[in-house]
């Protein structure tokens, strides 16, 4: 097994959205904002080369919403999936399996391109089985309030349009013995965490419950969540058993880590070590 940090680029959103009760005068020691109060953010995928398979996890925003859409998140940075993909070494017809960890836009958007002449939309991974949770896909496709402007029809449909979507809860082992799935309801109904086994390591695409290394205390829960409460319940477990068993988190959003260890000290949660995944090999 290979694992390799894909770059999707980076966007923008609010600091305040980002750590809901958390004030700026402190979550701001950790990451920085603008002028507008907008944070940098990472949309960082991960690649897992498994014998015969190459699964890709998340896809970041992708690049067919209009300009004017765009404009709202400052799209930045040099990183661009299927060309981060190719300086890994593959191309995106390379790729067997997508696993979405949730369909917002920003962990799903790069799944779904357009053709050539921008008339009709297509897979950008056309050999992979694209991957989510069944009762996740059911509140996508009709969607609370809450999150209706973040489940783009054009990212989601054309995934079952295409007859290659399929569910993670549906199959044993769909992925094989080596990747295993925690699924979380407080960022959004069945969000799915990637639990890799590398070697001797556990690695855990923690996806938005802990969406950076600024997230780990666990009162510091995004706005965006439709249950704030269970996030916390939820990061407190995983953490808990991050650090009694020397997992990795790798984190989809931090604008300059991408994974970190954890321990607990006198009832509180922190990072012992911070990095680049390679950091962790």
């Amino acid at each position: 097994m290979k694992l390799y940090t894909i770059d999707a680029g980076f966007f923008k959103l609010d600091g305040g959205a980002m750590f809901g009760v958390i004030p700026k005068t402190i979550w701001s020691k950790k990451i920085p904002s603008d002028d507008l109060n907008l944070c940098s953010w990472a949309m960082r995928c991960l690649l897992i080369e498994d014998g015969q398979r190459l699964i890709l996890i998340d896809t970041g925003m992708g690049d067919k919403q209009p300009q004017k859409w765009q404009n709202y998140y400052f799209r930045h940075g040099e990183g661009e999936l299927v060309k981060s993909i190719r300086q890994a070494g593959f191309s995106a017809n390379d790729v067997t399996d997508v696993v979405l960890s949730h369909l917002h836009f920003d962990h799903a958007g790069g799944a779904i391109s357009w053709n050539s002449d921008k008339t009709n939309f297509r897979l950008t991974f056309p050999n992979a089985t694209y991957w989510t949770h069944s009762e996740h896909w059911a509140t996508a496709t009709n969607p609370n309030p809450r999150e209706a402007a973040t489940f783009l029809n054009e990212n989601i449909l054309p995934i079952q349009e295409s007859g290659n979507l399929n569910f993670l809860d549906k199959i044993n082992q769909p992925l094989g013995a080596n990747i295993d799935f925690l699924f979380a309801d407080g960022h959004t109904e069945k969000m799915v965490m990637p639990v890799i086994t590398y070697q001797d390591k556990k690695i855990v695409f923690a996806a938005d419950t802990m969406p950076s290394h600024a997230h780990i205390r666990i009162p510091y829960v995004m706005g965006y969540d439709v249950r704030p409460l269970e996030t916390m319940k939820e990061k407190a477990t995983l953490l808990e058993k991050a650090a009694n068993e020397k997992w990795i988190i790798y984190f989809d959003h931090d604008p300059f880590y991408d994974c970190a260890t954890i321990e607990k000290v006198d009832g509180k949660f922190a990072a012992t070590e911070l990095g680049k995944l390679r950091d962790f090999m």
